[in-house]
């Protein structure tokens, strides 16, 4: 019996060995999602991420009433959107001597907990019980009107879509930020809330600070606010003893309102 040559041997194994790889590639079933989908089979749906993550409350920034503390006034600003605490931030807050350290430490802390919390119902933070129950009350004053504002835009986005001449109802709600007016003592720059026409919120962005400066903006913003408020204009009278931050205020106020049509 003739034995078969070592070189032959090697040459049919290794055809055998190309046949059975060319036989396995053709029977391969298609595995990734781009052959599923040329065989007809489904790929994985990729799900639509929504900016907001919540249902058509829009988006606002509103500042809560100060309140005030056995240490100083404590206000609160939150910008709320899809329904959602996407900021929180102290306006004012306690200062001066061991405040400063108490206010430095607490005040970050209450606005990491009114983010992840959603409302008002926090902790206090150790060493900070008083500046932490005005930031609660403040910070729930803030969503009160915000909650108002929304309920508001949708009364009036719910009624006659034809307003024109009308006097300003079904205008939504604008947040305007006017000019900086430059004071003898430094800048005032107001930030006004206009929801159906009406100035709902004013704030002040920047006031005079420093020296003798903290004590008159402390005592005379929170009064140009409310006279803003009232008054529906920037026809307001000037806070005693703060005539400079108060003619500041009512022409970065003016500039603001122009913006918003008046």
């Amino acid at each position: 019996m003739r034995k078969s040559h070592p070189v032959r041997r090697a040459v049919l194994a290794g055809a055998a060995t190309v046949s059975g790889i060319v036989l396995l590639l053709s029977l391969k079933p298609a595995s990734d999602p781009g052959s599923a989908s040329a065989a007809g089979g489904a790929a994985p749906p990729v799900a639509a991420q929504s900016p907001q993550g919540g249902r058509g409350a829009g988006a606002g920034t509103v500042t809560g009433d100060a309140a005030r503390t056995q240490y100083g006034p404590v206000q609160v600003r939150v910008t709320v959107s899809g329904g959602k605490i996407t900021r929180a931030e102290a306006v004012q807050a306690p200062k001066g001597g061991q405040s400063d350290r108490v206010t430095a430490d607490a005040v970050p802390k209450l606005n990491q907990a009114a983010v992840a919390a959603g409302n008002a119902d926090i902790d206090a933070v150790s060493g900070a019980t008083y500046t932490s129950a005005g930031y609660a009350k403040s910070l729930q004053s803030a969503l009160d009107k915000a909650a108002a504002a929304a309920g508001s835009a949708g009364q009036e986005s719910s009624g006659s879509g034809d307003n024109a001449g009308g006097s300003g109802a079904g205008q939504g709600t604008q947040v305007l930020t006017g000019d900086a007016a430059q004071t003898q003592y430094g800048p005032v720059q107001v930030r006004v809330t206009v929801s159906g026409g009406r100035i709902t919120d004013v704030e002040a962005l920047q006031a005079p600070k420093g020296g003798r400066s903290d004590q008159v903006t402390a005592d005379a913003v929170p009064k140009l606010n409310r006279a803003a408020v009232a008054a529906g204009t920037a026809d307001i009278d000037a806070v005693s003893g703060a005539t400079y931050t108060s003619a500041g205020y009512t022409q970065s106020l003016q500039s603001a309102l122009d913006r918003a049509g008046g």
